[in-house]
């Protein structure tokens, strides 16, 4: 076994750029918290906007509202939906 020994200092880089890089998708792009209406609805697989409303007024999915017709959905609650609901194999 190999003991590797850091400096504090260059420990938490070390730390920051790995969290940055599991950040990232598989594009290389940063992975925002707050998404718009299409892509929400691609994370969930379905194409009708009043699902997504009743998914969001239901509490189902958390969202945050800036402005009167801007409506942005939080991805990790979307994600935690999803586990919710996964049903485990027989």
């Amino acid at each position: 076994m190999e003991v590797i020994c850091l400096q504090s200092e260059a420990f938490y880089e070390l730390v920051e750029t790995v969290v940055e890089r599991i950040k990232k998708d598989t594009q290389g792009h940063i992975l925002d918290k707050w998404i718009d209406d299409t892509e929400a609805m691609r994370m969930l697989r379905i194409s009708s906007k009043t699902t997504l409303a009743v998914l969001r007024d239901g509490g189902d999915i958390r969202f945050s509202q800036p402005r009167k017709k801007i409506i942005l959905y939080d991805r990790e609650s979307i994600n935690q939906y999803l586990e919710k609901h996964a049903k485990d194999t027989f």
